[in-house]
């Protein structure tokens, strides 16, 4: 075969495309999602900054567009027979929405790591659920089994013509409500569908827009196909981005992403959350961990390409977010977006020390201080600051460092971020005359100093923990030492600090873990 003939027959496949995203059945129960405008994050950015806003879908997902084309261009003696699928969750919505507007049976196999979100919303809509594995690859594997033994019809979630178009129908809603240039249209993958689909439309009818791929780095078996020049097949996925945890991608999907798409960025978890944060304050909307990846691996992209002044578009496409989940994004968040930094700090253990330490960190806002007395000679503190960029965190560090402290950059230790932060503390035999009690401080610039300069200097702080929840008060808990014939002293200090105060002294549980 010449290179001109396999380039014919690439354009017809591509017109072929173009002509199903055209013909596409998607408006029955997918609405035309805007394209809003994000005016903080431009601004923030440097660049235009568009959200092509399909967590506005009645399944707040953009997978009903391609499940219900697939469904609709069905006869009806296979919708009798009824339809089964694999899925995460967003798709399995799609399919049941689909099956109840077309009257037909749905089987959904789903992992069993699905949000409990998900399946209350697929069973709501009167899908047939089957929890089966931990990823989608496994999910899809057991529906394989249930369609040769069922005779269903399998619709899939990403490796199909039908989907593919319905989910082309995005672009076609891009270039239709932005008719001026665009740079960059980003597109989260996970088995592809999504990007198979826009890139179709856009690289046929204006194909100087680049189309990024953007993958979560635990879950990138695109780029790794891409780079091997077959499809890959991960052994694991992370799956705290449930919607695009795929360890194999389809073969379709794949063909058209290594034919269309311009370039590809891989994004990591605490991005990911920044950019969740970020639709938040410019839509008040909460998008899942799937549905933010385009805008993470926009802000990403801006970055390695010093972009200024351009028009790009990103694709939020689910919002299906599990409640107990946003403790973690938010927490996360900040470090993504560099606004926290979070450090190991060994100071003096001798009276003044910490009051010393708080005297370098200035006015900067602390996110969370913990300590524990363990040693004669030092004390190891856990700080957490708020920041702006990476190069104050730099600058702090410098600035401890210069005092004579001891200080480690915890920003990029995972183990320090997930776990550490939250167990510093235990038993202490240096804690002698120890006395615990719970403060709300006012969360205000120097509340924390003047608590420090008010206490006399014979007492000892042996445990210190705060960490800045975003109330009007923070929460601090606080070990003093303080000898019984300074008890008297010691309750005038609290009551001219002015602060809530409970004293927690004779508290069970800090005699089972601290005492």
């Amino acid at each position: 075969m010449t290179s001109r003939t396999r380039n014919n027959g690439m354009e017809k496949q591509h017109l072929d495309y173009l002509q199903r995203i055209l013909n596409a059945r998607v408006y029955d129960v997918a609405v035309e999602s805007p394209l809003d405008h994000a005016v903080k994050l431009s601004a923030r950015l440097g660049n235009q900054i568009w959200l092509k806003r399909e967590d506005t879908q009645p399944v707040f997902s953009f997978k009903i567009r391609g499940a219900y084309n697939k469904m609709a261009h069905l006869t009806r003696e296979q919708l009798d027979v009824g339809v089964l699928c694999a899925s995460a969750g967003n798709h399995a919505q799609g399919v049941a929405l689909s099956a109840r507007q077309l009257n037909c049976r749905a089987v959904i196999v789903m992992p069993e790591t699905t949000p409990e979100l998900k399946i209350d919303a697929v069973r709501a809509l009167g899908g047939e659920i089957v929890l089966h594995g931990e990823s989608y690859s496994d999910a899809f594997q057991h529906a394989q089994e249930l369609e040769k033994r069922d005779q269903l019809v399998f619709v899939h979630p990403f490796d199909d013509p039908d989907v593919i178009a319905g989910q082309g129908t995005i672009g076609m809603e891009i270039l239709r409500q932005h008719q001026h240039p665009i740079h960059c249209v980003f597109v989260a993958i996970g088995g592809g569908g999504l990007i198979s689909g826009v890139a179709a439309y856009i690289k046929a009818v204006r194909p100087e827009i680049n189309v990024i791929g953007v993958q979560m780095a635990d879950s990138d078996a695109m780029v790794r196909s891409v780079k091997a020049g077959h499809r890959v097949d991960l052994a694991d996925v992370g799956i705290f981005s449930d919607g695009t945890a795929v360890k194999q991608v389809g073969e379709e999907t794949f063909r058209i992403t290594r034919e269309l798409v311009d370039d590809f960025v891989i994004v990591d978890t605490d991005s990911v959350c920044a950019a969740i944060k970020d639709a938040f304050e410019d839509t008040r909307s909460i998008l899942e961990p799937a549905g933010a990846i385009g805008i993470a691996g926009m802000k990403q992209y801006i970055a390695q390409h010093q972009l200024q002044g351009q028009t790009l578009v990103a694709i939020t496409c689910g919002a299906n977010m599990n409640f107990d989940r946003l403790r973690f994004v938010a927490e996360r968040a900040e470090v993504g977006e560099e606004r926290e930094a979070l450090f190991a700090v060994t100071i003096p253990e001798e009276r003044g020390s910490f009051k010393r330490l708080c005297q370098t960190i200035g006015q900067r806002s602390v996110t969370e201080f913990s300590y524990r007395i363990s040693d004669q000679q030092q004390a190891h503190v856990l700080v957490g600051l708020a920041t702006r960029n990476h190069d104050e965190t730099a600058a702090i560090s410098a600035a401890l460092t210069e005092q004579g402290f001891v200080t480690v950059d915890l920003v990029d230790d995972d183990l320090s971020k997930d776990h550490l932060r939250h167990m510093v503390g235990g038993r202490s035999r240096m804690a002698e005359n120890e006395r615990l009690y719970r403060f709300a401080f006012p969360e205000r610039p120097g509340a924390l100093m003047r608590f420090l300069s008010s206490m006399h200097p014979s007492w000892n702080i042996s445990l210190f923990h705060y960490r800045n929840q975003g109330g009007d008060y923070g929460r601090i808990l606080v070990g003093i030492q303080v000898a019984d014939q300074e008890m008297l002293a010691f309750r005038e200090f609290i009551d001219a600090l002015g602060y809530h105060c409970t004293d927690e002294t004779q508290n069970h549980a800090y005699h089972l873990f601290l005492r």
